[in-house]
């Protein structure tokens, strides 16, 4: 496999990438407090964009689109393939890889909760940026799911961001 994947996400503190209906609001309302986060550098790193269905859906929501310049890809079931000109459709894991390897895809940014754990389990992630909020949800979309085995982590850095947001940075073992 020719690209690197890496995710760049914001949790709670317990974990959760959004609340059970979906919604970032604790997120939203607190995140520009934390300062610069190195988000803008890292897109700047990246060619490539995979996103789950969900994930797409609250992009949208966003009233812009923040992936000019960047390719997109949605890995959804029921998506329709032409759903939107910007983005390409992929049905399987296969095919998206197949279709990253092909394009020669270099760095890819993957996001969106099913997306990131499929990635996790099918060994394709490189690396993980997580920065933690300082709030407790207590419920939601957790970042991480079942795994089938461990999976060894080397921790680089973690950094204090402002506002009790901390940031830590890993690679993962593949």
């Amino acid at each position: 496999m020719s690209f690197h994947a890496a995710v760049f996400i914001a949790t709670s503190l317990d974990g959760y990438i959004a609340r059970p209906d979906g919604s970032i609001d604790w997120l939203t309302e607190r995140g520009e407090l934390a300062g610069d986060t190195g988000y803008d550098e890292f897109m700047a790193s990246v060619d490539t964009v995979v996103l789950g269905r969900n994930t797409y859906e609250k992009v949208l929501s966003f009233g812009f689109w923040p992936y000019d310049g960047k390719q997109v890809e949605v890995l959804s079931t029921t998506l329709d393939a032409d759903a939107d000109e910007r983005i390409i459709v992929h049905r399987t894991l296969d095919g998206l890889v197949e279709t990253l390897n092909d394009r020669g895809a270099k760095r890819v940014y993957a996001d969106g909760g099913r997306v990131i754990q499929t990635f996790l389990r099918a060994g394709l992630l490189n690396e993980l940026t997580i920065t933690t909020a300082p709030v407790l949800l207590g419920a939601g979309i957790p970042l991480f799911g079942d795994l089938d085995q461990d999976v060894a982590l080397t921790h680089n850095a973690t950094r204090t961001l402002k506002a009790g947001f901390t940031q830590s940075d890993y690679t993962i073992h593949r």
